[in-house]
């Protein structure tokens, strides 16, 4: 390994991405790769083909994540569409590996790894990893994915018109499109979902908060008690009323973000008064200022026709706060499906699938356990929407 991978929220590939889009051209670059290069991978290998060069003139392959574990597993160099798709790579229009990325960006086609599908045969674990890992040598790989469609993996969504969601450090909502489409101004973005091909899209559009669970973990750092948990904060945050008594928390402090088109306007609380304010307002206000920058992009996601009507997601990070889960079904009206399950759980029955363990994703979750539904507050709409259009204010002036 030359240089380990630059995080997904480093911003520094922006500049390289913006430059990318306008000599491409946009209608172009939307059109073939249903997005703008922005800050993804593509991008930051063109930052380390110019700051690093001795580094890039090493490189044979260039791997993601998974591509890399997958290797150390198997001995061999592969990857995905729906890798490439999200770094940027991809041409949707040819169904290959975009010649205008490629040859803006000066990167050779030899570096781009061959190609296996999503569920399949992928390679055996090598005698190397087996020891290691106490694994049996010769167990096949059938599978491998992004942390996001890997997560709509685990919550059983595969189709148009399903949404998965996660909020962890970061928050993202992802549902799955039948057709080929995209934003033009790339606030959010179209991937390829794990089951997609060329003659039956499956299109994975993902918006993505960068300051989500991070901002709460900073709240419960700098502003809590010592000693208190997350549980406690969101029972101080249940202590204030729906719109925080007028506290509204920008949360855009880890990074460009691109709901924002790539701006970084940082993270900033709005109307505390000192004298009627307390730190259950701002723990609220904080957790309704994520949930908001959510409805602020999936009303571009609606744009590009999708209908949002249930959320899934995972009993786990924000989602195991009452107010966060309330006032996302408050504010967007969607009904939220929480399951007792996990990434880890989704990409091993998706292996099975790879191998043929399961004959279809109905089997292979049939026993996906729903433990909770939460519904919208009709009495609460008028207050949900008035906080949230009061949030909008600080971002749109």
């Amino acid at each position: 390994m030359l240089r380990p991978s630059i995080i997904w929220c480093d911003s520094r590939a922006v500049p390289y991405g913006e430059k990318a889009f306008e000599a491409i051209g946009a209608e172009n670059a939307l059109a073939a790769l249903l997005n703008s290069p922005g800050n993804f991978t593509a991008s930051k290998l063109a930052w380390v083909k110019e700051n690093e060069p001795y580094l890039y003139g090493q490189i044979d392959k260039i791997m993601l994540p998974g591509d890399y574990i997958a290797m150390k597993l198997t001995g061999g160099v592969c990857t995905t569409i729906e890798g490439l798709s999200e770094g940027v790579f991809w041409d949707f229009q040819r169904n290959t590996v975009s010649t205008e990325v490629m040859s803006y960006f000066g990167f050779s086609n030899d570096i781009i790894p061959p190609i296996v599908p999503t569920f399949g045969f992928q390679g055996t674990v090598c005698a190397k990893a087996a020891i290691e890992l106490g694994l049996k040598e010769g167990t096949p790989l059938g599978y491998r994915a992004g942390d996001q469609p890997n997560n709509a993996v685990s919550l059983n969504v595969f189709n148009p018109g399903e949404i998965a969601s996660t909020a962890g450090t970061s928050g993202v909502v992802y549902g799955v499109l039948g057709e080929v489409n995209y934003d033009p101004l790339s606030r959010v973005n179209t991937f390829a979902h794990v089951n997609h091909t060329s003659g039956k899209p499956r299109l994975g559009v993902l918006l993505c908060i960068n300051g989500t669970g991070i901002l709460n973990s900073w709240i419960k750092r700098n502003m809590i008690q010592p000693g208190l948990d997350y549980n406690n904060m969101n029972e101080l945050a249940q202590k204030s009323p729906v719109g925080s008594k007028g506290v509204s928390v920008i949360p855009f402090g880890n990074g460009a973000e691109r709901v924002l088109e790539n701006k970084n306007p940082g993270c900033s609380f709005h109307g505390i008064n000192f004298n009627i304010h307390t730190l259950s307002d701002i723990v609220r206000a904080s957790q309704e200022g994520i949930v908001f920058s959510f409805r602020y992009g999936m009303e571009i996601m609606e744009e590009m026709g999708m209908e949002i009507n249930v959320i899934r997601a995972g009993n786990a990070n924000m989602f195991l706060s009452p107010v966060f889960r309330e006032t996302l079904a408050g504010v967007t009206g969607a009904t939220i499906e929480l399951f007792d399950t996990d990434g880890a759980a989704g990409a091993a029955k998706a292996a099975g699938m790879g191998v043929g363990i399961y004959s279809s994703n109905e089997e292979a979750f049939a026993s996906l356990k729903k433990i909770m539904t939460i519904g919208s507050d009709e009495r609460d709409k008028e207050r949900y929407e008035e906080a949230y259009q009061r949030w909008k204010t600080y971002i749109t002036q």
